[in-house]
């Protein structure tokens, strides 16, 4: 008898193989001793499509909506049923004992194990191998701890909720809003709200009247100052006029420092990575999108097997890691290892490590597999570069700096100054200089002045800039990641933003594909490296509800979903599953017969095939 294992992918198949010793070929599979290998291709099955439900669901009708099927069914889809019938065939053969599940360790990993088992009709026992990297030692140790499949039932149910709720709101939304304005119109859980994140933004930018303003700089003898209203901080002088009073009043007087601080500063280097902040920082250095960031950490764990698993939400490392991490660090290549050598003996860098702050996944970083740099492309070698940096200067000493604030007034105008003195540069030595956004915006100096609170020192000179008020800035793939992750963040009820810090807009693993599938759709279009509302998304959001683009109704959903994904007892799942998709249910009903209904009357520009001919549109139902 043998163990069939099924992984997500054909290349992590042949990874588990190998280490399980399973040589053989067979029809879509690697046979050993004691294992059978076999692989989806991702996504083997999925739900059906409403005309598979009922053939006269094939033509968009408003009287057919809304589309509410109590259990929606599996299809397998066209494209890959050649595997889907291999591993049928292989779960339920008679020579095959029990199964793992060695997907993908995630919410989407889950669900492409789970619909193939059901669709295949399998009733086998089978376990689940978690882990977090691919090489051999890890996939070892991840055979020898499988955990049982009823340790994932709220993980399933999670899976499943999310992938029939995106399937009603979206599918229920869509052909509404189509009918009603005579244009194919994608509307969707997620990628609506997010969308009008992008709106919104865009109507700031094109509302915005710049203004001008004037700041004034004096230079003292010893440092420069700022000019500013001590009531209010501003900095910002409204007419040329008052900017030149200040200045004739305080040419050539002497000034008396009214307050002085100094203080020391520690800045500890910013945490490791999850795929977020991978994702944002990778974009900011190097304009990678979202999704081209997914795609190189990726093949980083599966082909190369130096990162960890990239799809997590956490930043910290688990206790027990801190003999890996060590042995890890120590096993980097140059340029790395001379930057490990400067800080051994390792201290344990005790910030990174909270098991308490990790769910399915830890912090991504790098493996205790030596790499062959030659072997990578440059991309590829510039994500592991920033992977590799983040760890090490996690075990670097802070950054230590001495800030000085002086406050000068002269002729009762007031001047600030700021300047700091490094003490210690800590880990930015691992950045070998690289300029750091985050950077206290003070100007650097040597040595900071002697300075005491009732010093005087004349204004040798002072100069108005005129200058404009600035529009917010458009959207990058950065700064709208950022967005989506603090969704629950920006909500304006101060009870309900506490009870929503944690839930953003979809998941670290699936804001990529959002953000492509806006562009797929005409929402959204690039423009260099910001991403810019087109008339079509802008006209979506006026005729859309509330509640369909904010990010509260989604982000709730998201909390309940992460919720439910940590519950073991089978009957608090089914209990928060049936309430979670009433829930669902009800709301593409509201979204149904508010779309039908609306009076708004707005056209959407038409769209023309690469042909140039117009595209056939559903008749317009007003």
């Amino acid at each position: 008898m043998k163990t069939l294992v099924v992984a997500e992918k054909p290349s992590v198949g042949r990874d588990i193989a190998r280490v399980l010793k399973a040589r053989e070929k067979g029809d879509g599979c690697l046979v050993g001793e004691n294992y059978i290998v076999s692989w989806a291709i991702g996504h083997l099955v999925t739900l059906q499509e409403p005309d598979e439900l009922d053939e006269r669901y094939a033509k968009w009708r408003r009287e057919d909506l809304p589309i509410l099927p109590e259990n929606i069914p599996l299809k397998v889809i066209k494209n890959t049923a050649s595997q889907f019938r291999i591993l049928k065939k292989l779960m339920n053969d008679k020579e095959v004992s029990s199964i793992i599940c060695a997907t993908d360790s995630g919410r989407e990993g889950e669900l492409i194990f789970r619909y193939i088992y059901q669709m295949a009709g399998c009733k086998k026992p089978f376990q689940r191998l978690w882990i977090s990297s691919m090489t051999d030692a890890a996939i070892l140790s991840g055979f020898e701890n499988l955990r049982p499949s009823a340790d994932y039932e709220g993980l399933y149910a999670s899976a499943r909720c999310r992938s029939e709720a995106d399937w009603l709101v979206g599918m229920n939304a869509s052909r509404a809003f189509t009918l009603r304005y005579g244009r194919l119109l994608s509307v969707g859980r997620v990628q609506t709200p997010t969308l009008a994140l992008i709106v919104k933004r865009d109507r700031e930018i094109s509302a915005f009247v710049p203004e001008d303003y004037w700041e004034v700089t004096a230079q003292f003898e010893n440092w420069k100052g700022t000019w500013f209203d001590p009531n209010t901080k501003e900095t910002r002088i409204k007419t040329k006029e008052a900017a030149e009073e200040v200045i004739r009043k305080t040419k050539g007087k002497t000034g008396t420092v009214t307050e002085c601080r100094t203080e020391h500063k520690r800045v500890n280097a910013d945490r490791l990575y999850d795929l977020t902040t991978l994702q944002r920082e990778a974009n900011r250095k190097y304009g990678y999108s979202a999704e081209k960031t997914l795609s190189l950490a990726q093949a980083l764990y599966e082909r190369h097997k130096l990162l960890t698993y990239p799809r997590t939400d956490s930043r910290y490392l688990p206790d027990d890691m801190k003999p890996k991490i060590a042995s890890t660090l120590c096993r980097l290549p140059e340029p790395y290892i001379s930057l490990v050598d400067q800080v051994k003996p390792l201290a344990t860098a005790e910030r990174i490590y909270d098991n308490t702050k990790i769910s399915d996944h830890h912090a991504i970083v790098p493996t205790e597999k030596q790499p062959m740099l030659d072997t990578l492309t440059q991309e590829e070698k510039n994500i592991y570069d920033m992977v590799c940096r983040r760890l090490i200067a996690n075990h670097y000493p802070a950054y230590e700096y001495d800030a000085l604030s002086i406050v000068t007034e002269c002729e009762n105008e007031h001047f600030k100054t700021s300047l700091n003195n490094v003490v210690r540069e800590g880990w930015k030595a691992v950045y070998a200089g690289e300029k750091d956004e985050k950077d206290d915006k003070a100007e650097l100096t040597l040595h900071l002045p002697e300075v005491k609170n009732g010093d005087q020192t004349k204004l040798k000179s002072a100069a108005a800039k005129q200058l404009k008020t600035k529009p917010p800035a458009r959207y990058t793939e950065d700064t709208l990641l950022k967005s989506m992750e603090d969704a629950g963040k920006t909500i304006d009820d101060e009870e309900l933003r506490e009870k929503m810090k944690d839930a953003g807009l979809g998941t670290p693993a699936t804001r990529a594909a959002i953000i492509q599938r806006l562009i797929q759709v005409g929402y959204i279009k690039r423009e260099k490296k910001t991403l810019v509302s087109t008339e079509k998304g802008q006209k979506l959001i006026e005729v859309v509800p509330d509640e369909m683009s904010s990010a509260l109704t989604t982000g709730k959903w998201e909390r309940a979903l992460a919720k439910l994904s940590r519950i073991n007892d089978q009957a608090v799942i089914q209990e928060k599953e049936s309430k979670f998709m009433l829930s669902i249910r009800t709301y593409s009903r509201f979204l149904t017969d508010y779309a039908l209904r609306s009076a708004k009357n707005v056209r959407f520009p038409e769209e023309v095939r690469n042909t140039g001919r117009k595209k056939t549109y559903v008749k317009r139902d007003t």
